[in-house]
């Protein structure tokens, strides 16, 4: 691994690192602990439906994020329709476009309207004011989105919600143990969806969860997550299968082992990042607020084409070519997606969703990675104006 690329493996040097540097690689805690709880469930013979480890993560989650309920998930797909359906929502569901498809996925899915939302220019989250000019007599609700893990304004969307009588819930995929104004996100709104995907930095292998104060969401959703059963096996509501496994939920709680170590390696890399990518005309690092808690997981830069000599897909090809595996999040918006597309128009979102990009972090990857990373995009951007180069 060189530190500082003299010249970058597109024009002829030698790539950065031999093996690569990747987006969403797995955090993996203590092997011994997850294979210690993986034996006792095997001991057990209960792998599925509400096994005590599922329990166990339901209430660690609850902890971290400061409600009265957690229901546990296959996936936070599930978590998102889940919260929907359990609460009654009809209509229109006014969505921001610029997440992750299974946003609106899980929206459309029940038979609902995704309504998409322009984002706020700099932040990237929903902006309420664009949010407000949507609602129409079929609104049923609105899905907010923490992108990045960095928070939606929580308290206006609330007000918002509250003005026009709509239920408010928030995809917190991104968000885990992470705060807003003081508040750990998931007591937000009606009801707020984590996601424990393997990319995530703490993960289920493949899990989400709904967290929520309202104990009669919790209790619809607890059932229709067992195909509708309530006790005596007796089915009282339309459901689906979308439980959490004991395996599932043993990984979950090996990774909650070690989130502290996850989130201040990651935040090593983000400041090594940040320290690497000072000053560079045209690269954006998005900062994290630091007086919230934050778990750094994701390190998202734009690339402003005018000012840094290249646009964000030649930054991907080039960091690509030095082993080092980036991803556009989120390119394009929803709203510009084969199944949504109807011509639409979201300035702040499509200008957003051309210019960021994802960089490696994670356990996998050292502060010493990111300074070099930050390293390939300053000489990229020094080559950009090299004559021979920008030919």
């Amino acid at each position: 691994m060189k530190h500082v690329p003299a010249e970058l493996a597109a024009f002829g040097g030698a790539p950065a690192f031999s093996t690569p540097r990747s987006v969403g690689r797995p955090n993996i805690g203590d092997r011994a602990a997850l294979f210690a709880r993986l034996n006792a469930a095997l001991d057990r013979g209960w792998l599925s439906n509400g096994g005590p480890l599922a329990e166990e993560f339901e209430q660690r989650v609850a902890a971290v994020a400061g409600t009265r309920f957690c229901v546990a998930t296959c996936n936070a797909t599930a978590g998102l329709q889940l919260a929907l359906r359990a609460s009654g929502v009809t209509g229109e569901v006014i969505v921001p476009s610029l997440t992750f498809a299974a946003t609106a996925h899980a929206v459309a899915w029940l038979g609902l309207t995704p309504v998409f939302c322009d984002v706020d220019p700099v932040t990237g989250a929903l902006d309420p004011e664009h949010a407000r000019s949507l609602i129409g007599p079929r609104t049923g609700a609105i899905l907010a989105v923490h992108v990045w893990g960095r928070p939606a304004p929580v308290r206006e969307l609330e007000e918002l919600a509250a003005d026009h009588r709509l239920r408010l819930f928030f995809d917190a995929a991104h968000a885990f143990a992470c705060t807003s104004g003081g508040r750990p996100i998931g007591g937000g709104g009606d009801g707020e969806v984590f996601s424990f995907h393997s990319t995530k930095f703490v993960n289920s292998f493949e899990g989400g969860a709904l967290v929520t104060d309202d104990p009669e969401l919790a209790e619809r959703a607890r059932r229709m997550r067992n195909f509708g059963i309530a006790e005596a096996e007796r089915v009282e509501l339309v459901g689906l299968n979308a439980k959490l496994n004991e395996a599932a939920a043993a990984m979950g709680l090996t990774s909650l082992d070690s989130m502290d170590r996850f989130i201040a390696h990651n935040r090593e890399n983000y400041h090594a990042y940040r320290a690497g990518l000072a000053g560079l005309p045209g690269i954006t690092l998005l900062e994290f607020d630091e007086r919230e808690r934050n778990n750094y997981q994701y390190m998202i830069v734009a690339v402003d084409e005018r000012r840094a000599g290249f646009d964000r897909d030649t930054l991907l090809a080039i960091l690509a070519s030095e082993n080092v595996l980036g991803r556009a999040y989120f390119s394009p918006g929803c709203h510009q997606m084969l199944p949504y597309a109807d011509g639409t128009r979201l300035p702040h979102t499509e200008r957003l969703a051309s210019q960021v990009l994802a960089l490696p972090t994670g356990i996998a990857v050292s502060a010493a990675d990111a300074a070099t990373i930050a390293g390939i995009i300053r000489v990229a951007a020094r080559q950009a104006t090299t004559p021979a180069h920008a030919a």
